[in-house]
């Protein structure tokens, strides 16, 4: 037997400065979209950006610059290709 999943969403009231909340209007009428697909939308990048930013953050923090730096200044290997050289 086959579950029926219900699409489950979270009412927020939302305040929006005036000006902001013309410009969302027209953004959204423009894309033609609801200014709540739009707002959803937005939300997602911004976690979208926010996640990204500390994927990145915890790479760097793992980073063996020491190997990078041998890694880079070794002589052996293949020289650059056309249009690679430093």
């Amino acid at each position: 037997m086959t579950k029926i999943r219900k699409n489950t969403t979270a009412n927020y009231a939302l305040r929006l400065p005036r000006s902001l909340k013309t410009e969302v209007e027209r953004l959204a009428e423009q894309d033609g979209i609801s200014v709540n697909q739009f707002i959803a939308t937005a939300v997602a990048e911004k976690i979208s950006a926010l996640r990204t930013a500390q994927f990145f953050a915890e790479r760097q923090a793992k980073v063996d610059f020491t190997a990078f730096d041998r890694i880079m200044s070794r002589q052996e290997g293949e020289p650059p290709r056309p249009g690679d050289e430093l």
